[in-house]
């Protein structure tokens, strides 16, 4: 049985904009300081999205969205976290999804030993989104 030969790599970072999508890797990601810039490297213009690398001891700024009227959801893709939600703490480890409506004030801390990395992704209320029936 001949084998046929296994696909060329995809290049690590390309735009396809007459095909409507965009490739990149982690690494590849502009960064301002910690944090990755994923929407802006991808082009997204219809929700926020970023990575942050939270080093033992840092955390993210506290904040809220209520001005912006934005809801974010942030996955913990490694490490452990304490999230601060209104001046409430709740651990949350790799694999944790936390949704947070726009009043709370909200911070992210790493109180262990590693280097957590943070997904945060966030749009308006307002978005016009509408949920398929099914999920």
């Amino acid at each position: 049985m001949k084998r046929r030969p296994l696909a060329r790599p995809v290049p690590a970072s390309y735009r396809r904009a007459i095909a409507g999508f965009t490739i990149t890797t982690e690494d590849e990601l502009e960064r301002s300081g910690r944090w990755s810039l994923v929407r802006k490297s991808l082009g997204v213009e219809s929700f926020g999205i970023n990575l942050v690398e939270i080093a033992p001891g840092q955390g993210i700024p506290e904040h809220n969205e209520a001005e912006r009227d934005h809801e974010e959801l942030f996955v913990v893709l490694e490490g452990d976290l304490v999230a601060v939600i209104d001046g409430e703490r709740h651990p949350v480890s790799a694999r944790s999804y936390v949704r947070v409506d726009p009043q709370p004030t909200r911070t992210f801390l790493n109180e262990g030993d590693a280097v957590a990395q943070l997904l945060i992704i966030s749009a308006p209320r307002t978005s016009g989104f509408e949920p398929l029936s099914w999920a």
